[in-house]
């Protein structure tokens, strides 16, 4: 098949771009690189630079693709930005999104969305948390990326496509950047290897479903070997609390790890993890790296210096 992934020059995006190249397919990246690093994909992959906000660079390097299946997870991801500048993570979440849904409608190409589990789905709904507990979010963040996709769902209804929402846990993994709350991982495994206290904001038992970005590239090899429209929560069903994280990052140091307590942040649920279900049976796939064996690989990736094609 040939693939387009927005975003492509990113964290979870280039995991997604290697894994559809290693099984075959003919794949492309498209990244304004204002966050994706070029080191992280591979030099034998087309390369457009340019923004999903600008509707005519986007529209030409989607005509030059002329991918059969977009994978589309260019977006503005930290939930403290989009509090502070909602405009901004709407011109990129929802905005940018529709440009995107014209842009494959012209070639007629399937969209893949990465979603969000961990902010759209809010407080106060049953954990773990099925796709059919209506989402109430607690950001913008949250509100734009439920926005979009209506926008793919209007669009499956209005145009005839099949268009289909993977809404992502908390994704960590090697080549991911430590900062804002999905890249904490990162930032607890570096702080322990510079004999650093991690930092955590409240009293540290707020829960997260972490799953490792491996398992994430397969659900969306999975999702692009279906025509089937659908929303699916991609997770491992598990909560963590951010102390329970801090203990296992300390068994990959080899030491305990002593917290530094701050106050809590504005917009973040407290509880969060994905019953992930729907996608066992419409896909067959299910997370399999445990948190352990996932945040060892990244102390090992941050000790070996943090290469760009870990």
């Amino acid at each position: 098949m040939r693939i387009l992934v927005t975003g492509g020059a990113g964290f979870i995006g280039s995991h997604v771009t290697d894994a559809f190249a290693a099984d075959g397919d003919e794949v492309a990246v498209l990244d304004d690189l204002s966050h994706g690093r070029p080191g992280r994909v591979d030099p034998s992959v087309t390369a457009f630079n340019a923004a999903i906000t600008d509707a005519d660079a986007l529209t030409e390097a989607v005509e030059q693709a002329k991918p059969q299946v977009i994978c589309h997870l260019a977006a503005q991801i930290d939930v403290r930005v989009s509090v502070d500048a909602p405009a901004a993570d709407a011109a990129v979440n929802v905005v940018g999104t529709v440009n995107l849904l014209e842009a494959a409608r012209a070639v007629g190409a399937r969209v893949l969305f990465a979603s969000t589990g961990g902010a759209i789905y809010g407080g106060g709904v049953p954990v773990p948390t099925s796709e059919d507990e209506r989402p109430a979010p607690e950001a913008p963040y949250g509100t734009a990326k439920y926005c979009a996709e209506q926008y793919l769902a209007l669009y499956n209804r209005l145009h005839g496509t099949t268009h289909a929402a993977l809404r992502l846990a908390n994704v960590y993994g090697p080549r991911q950047d430590p900062t804002g709350e999905a890249g904490v991982v990162g930032i607890f495994c570096g702080r322990a290897l510079r004999g650093e206290r991690p930092t955590v904001y409240g009293d540290g038992q707020q829960t997260r479903d972490y799953v490792y970005v491996g398992d994430v590239a397969a659900a969306f090899l999975a999702a692009a070997r279906t025509e089937t429209p659908g929303v699916w929560n991609i997770g491992t069903g598990r909560e963590t609390s951010v102390l329970d994280l801090i203990d296992v990052v300390g068994q990959a140091a080899g030491r305990t790890l002593e917290p530094e307590f701050r106050p809590a942040r504005p917009g973040e649920v407290l509880r969060s993890a994905l019953d992930s279900a729907r996608v066992r049976a419409d896909l067959g796939w299910s997370a399999r790296t445990t948190l352990a064996d996932g945040v060892r690989e990244v102390y090992r990736w941050i000790e070996a210096g943090s290469p760009d094609r870990a």
